[in-house]
């Protein structure tokens, strides 16, 4: 198991495999992107899992509504505190410092908790919509799809605070080796998913949303942040979870 994977792992979920690996380099902090889909993958697999099992004895909405709950505890809700942040900004700030104090402060604020509510509910009726016979491979895509996103957005991107902050160690040495190895896994698992049209797809939507949310990172923001690449992630899973039965429906 390399090190880069066991902090890729850590950083995306709270759920600990090893106590022995502390202290990455920014090194190693980039390469643990290229890990991303990976874990997601892990994340998708624990996902579909769960489901099979709930589905066995309760209902559908039920269902739905624990494995939200399910996904939100294995990542520690990171990624929704990150578009509840990135809401808040958006709403509050006229200039990109003004956003980025504002992302800063620890209260959520009332646009930003009713974004975060819409698209937990977006996520639910998105869950309850899917056609039974994709329903495995997109629980087990959606979370490697919405990693993939934050990987591609922060290459090549400026990290916005001047002053650093977390997510700034884990640009200085992202290449696009990185991005590649994470493409490719998630590819592989489209592909045998959903199968090789569903897949461009996805991949060709994928690709489009990331330029746009990168370059609107560098205009409303000044570059990316650890909130703004929370945000791409559930922005991304979203949007696949809502369009993936129309592009297999189009196969």
């Amino acid at each position: 198991m390399t090190r880069p994977f066991v902090f890729a792992w850590h950083f995306l979920t709270a759920i600990p495999i090893s106590r022995r690996h502390h202290e990455p380099s920014s090194a190693e902090l980039a390469t643990s992107m290229a890990w991303y889909s990976t874990v997601g993958l892990l994340i998708g697999g624990l996902l579909a899992t769960a489901d099979l099992g709930l589905r066995l004895f309760l209902t559908a909405e039920v269902v739905n509504v624990l494995l939200i709950v399910l996904l939100v505890l294995m990542t520690r809700g990171l990624h929704q505190d990150g578009l509840a942040d990135t809401i808040d900004g958006l709403a509050g700030g006229r200039t990109a410092a003004d956003r980025l104090r504002i992302m800063r402060d620890p209260s959520v604020g009332a646009l930003g908790a009713t974004g975060l509510f819409l698209s937990l509910l977006l996520r639910y009726a998105g869950l309850l919509a899917l056609p039974q016979p994709i329903r495995l491979p997109v629980l087990l895509c959606m979370p490697a799809l919405g990693r993939w996103a934050m990987v591609s957005v922060a290459w090549a991107s400026p990290y916005a605070r001047s002053e650093g902050g977390l997510a700034a160690a884990f640009l200085t040495h992202l290449s696009w080796q990185h991005v590649l190895l994470s493409s490719l896994v998630l590819v592989c698992a489209l592909v045998a998913g959903l199968g090789v049209a569903a897949a461009v797809a996805t991949m060709g939507m994928g690709a489009l949303v990331v330029m746009i949310v990168r370059r609107g990172c560098r205009v409303w923001f000044g570059g990316v942040t650890g909130d703004l690449l929370g945000a791409t992630n559930e922005l991304v899973e979203l949007l696949f979870l809502v369009m993936v039965p129309l592009l297999v429906m189009a196969r």
